[in-house]
């Protein structure tokens, strides 16, 4: 038993070793000195890490297809379901426990955390290769944030797993490994712990570049800022739903009392967060026109591209290269590719919902739709001066070096809109242009405006065309060119401050709404950066939102615009706060996929720019979670199934 173990671990845990290491694993030595063999090597200690470390969820296209997708930012085509997306089919309720999916939390983390375990008690210092004890006392920690990372997770994909905090015995029985699982809360406690000592063990961050992207203490912060408040959320905080379901020792796994307590507790773990990351040089990124105002377009699209060290301190938790010559290239180029227009050499189907273009904030910082009527036609706010019909007149020219719009980097002003552009895409805020490709914007690259009509050069009848309309610009590299190979760099980021800032003023606004000025703050740093109105009295400024349930509302509106197709972070907002029955289950529109024609006639059956339903998704109770896959309950009989599955 001890030898199959070892060398299962092995398979999955050095996968990234060299030529050499690849002749010493077909030896097959005893288990024993296999182990002194790889912890008296420095090169196969530091492959033993990175295999621990090669879980960690990449940001772009496998988690856009398997995650991402499942909440209304992005829409990615319908015919890409044969090649893998599993997203399309589980959006319209295709999952139950025997359905496969692409995610694999729940078979990939175990083993790593298993070999974090064997790391921490095998590691030591190597005076002759340089591993000194601070090293080792480093890679521990950073083992044991793993650990806690991958359940932090499990947990919040999964709701009940087993906490396991032990598997490093080889002669571990099936009592020991096959257990329960674990009530909700004391896991969420667990992983809370683990995080805040070895916040203390860790540096802020390494002045060794070679390090860009190794555990720190900011890091274990973020992390733990961003579960607290999941674990403040209605889903699982009071939900009665889940009442009387228990583990397999009669205890139940969700506590369903709320308790005020945890949102301040997720409160203080927020501006802890902030503070130190301040205290550490973190800060939002910024670019400035030539006057020292701020460009909204460039600080927003450059904040998704800029390196840590060009001065993207915004980052806090982020990933080493996805871009060309990273190990993650490929993750980072599909994802262009899959949103570049097909005219242009990409794949061209990798769209956002018509329902994220409606929460875009028009120029004056006014919400131009409010919400839907019950045939899918939005409610529309008269006052934000938003209009579903006729084409733009004239050039909108900003304050901007963005060139994407047919600009010049010379030029302090640049049109973001064409003459001739459809209203509904006009007078919007800067991260609408950003974030989203739609018909008739200019393409820099190929010096034209995309033409997503039927039988265009970027339209149907195709797969490989938006289904619904648009494509996703955000986190597209502009420079990215698939017809040439060009591959641009981008860190692959996981955590920013811009995030912490709305996360607080969330939990703020549970746990003392009577903060208002604290809570407008951060609020409003995100607004400015935006280039949008804040939330004020001044001349110009957006009114303040009057109670605890209008600020509610301006934080979650203001988080669906900033923090849009960002690492799950709006399908885990949706599920946490318990609207996704409301929010998914419903019939989705878009512009008309078979249009062919730039007609304000909404009885003209060509015309494109008509909203047009076009897939009917299904959420309920039990979508709350992802399910145990049978095969593990199989495994393990001492696992209990989501409720409803």
């Amino acid at each position: 038993m001890k030898y199959n173990i070892l060398t299962y671990l092995l398979i999955v845990i050095l996968p990234v070793f060299t030529g050499a290491c690849s002749d010493y694993l077909d030896k097959s030595p005893d288990d024993e000195l296999t182990l002194e063999m790889v912890f008296r090597d420095k090169t196969r200690t530091e492959d033993w890490l990175a295999g621990v470390y090669s879980k960690i969820p990449n940001p772009y296209l496998e988690k856009v297809k398997h995650v991402d997708a499942l909440a209304d930012d992005y829409s990615p085509s319908k015919g890409w379901e044969t090649y893998g997306w599993d997203c399309i089919s589980k959006a319209q309720g295709n999952w139950s426990s025997s359905s496969s999916w692409g995610a694999g939390y729940w078979g990939d983390f175990p083993p790593k955390i298993r070999a974090a375990y064997i790391f921490i008690n095998n590691v030591k210092a190597n005076p002759q290769q340089l591993v000194t004890e601070q090293e080792v006392s480093y890679m521990k920690a950073e083992c044991r944030f793993l650990i806690a990372y991958y359940y932090y997770i499990m947990v919040t994909n999964y709701g009940a797993i087993p906490l396991q905090t032990w598997l490093s015995d080889f002669d571990s029985s099936s009592e020991e490994l096959m257990i329960g699982q674990t009530p909700f809360d004391e896991v969420i406690a667990w992983i809370d712990n683990e995080l805040q000592e070895v916040a203390k063990i860790l540096p802020p961050y390494y002045t060794d570049s070679r390090k860009y992207g190794r555990v720190t203490s900011v890091m274990c912060m973020a992390v733990r800022a961003r579960m607290l408040l999941f674990a403040a959320s209605p889903l699982v905080n009071g939900n009665p739903y889940y009442k009387g379901y228990e583990n397999n020792k009669g205890v139940e796994i969700f506590n369903t009392t709320r308790d005020d307590q945890k949102w301040v507790k997720a409160t203080t773990a927020c501006k802890e967060l902030i503070d130190f990351a301040h205290a550490n040089g973190h800060q939002l990124y910024y670019e400035y026109n030539d006057d020292g105002s701020i460009d909204p377009f460039l600080s927003y699209q450059n904040m998704s591209f800029k390196r840590y060290d060009e001065g993207n301190k915004e980052i806090l938790f982020g990933r080493p290269s996805t871009g060309e010559g990273g190990s993650n290239n490929n993750e980072s180029y599909d994802y262009d590719k899959h949103a570049q227009p097909r005219g242009t050499g990409g794949n061209g189907g990798l769209g956002v919902s018509q329902e994220l273009v409606d929460a875009f904030f028009m120029a004056n910082g006014q919400s131009p739709i409010t919400g839907y009527n019950g045939d899918g036609s939005p409610i529309i706010n008269l006052a934000s001066g938003y209009s579903e019909s006729g084409f733009s007149e004239a050039n909108d020219v900003r304050k901007t070096k963005w060139i994407e719009s047919k600009g010049d980097i010379a030029n302090v002003e640049n049109p973001v809109t064409l003459e001739g552009t459809y209203n509904m895409y006009c007078n919007r805020e800067p991260r609408f242009y950003v974030s989203v490709l739609y018909n008739g914007s200019w393409f820099r690259r190929d010096n034209r405006e995309t033409k997503f009509y039927m039988n265009d050069v970027d339209g149907g009848p195709t797969h490989d065309a938006p289904q619904n309309g648009y494509l996703v610009r955000k986190r597209v590299h502009p420079d990215h060119d698939p017809r040439n190979n060009i591959r641009p760099y981008r860190p692959g980021i996981l955590y920013r401050l811009g995030e912490v800032y709305l996360n607080y003023a969330e939990a703020l606004n549970e746990s003392n709404p009577a903060n208002r000025a604290e809570i407008l703050l951060y609020l409003n740093k995100i607004r400015e950066r935006a280039g949008i109105p804040i939330y004020g009295g001044g001349v110009g400024e957006i009114p303040v939102p009057t109670n605890q349930d209008d600020m509610r509302e301006a934080i979650r509106r203001e988080r669906r615009v900033e923090l849009n197709c960002e690492f799950s972070i709006r399908y885990d907002d949706l599920r946490r706060w318990m609207i996704a029955e409301s929010t998914l289950n419903r019939t989705f529109y878009g512009m008309n996929y078979e249009g062919t024609e730039k007609s304000d006639d909404k009885s003209n059956s060509k015309a494109f720019f008509t909203r047009k339903p076009y897939l009917k998704r299904v959420f309920t109770k039990k979508n709350y979670w992802a399910p145990i896959h049978q095969n593990q309950i199989d495994k393990n009989p001492n696992l209990r199934q989501l409720p409803g599955f």
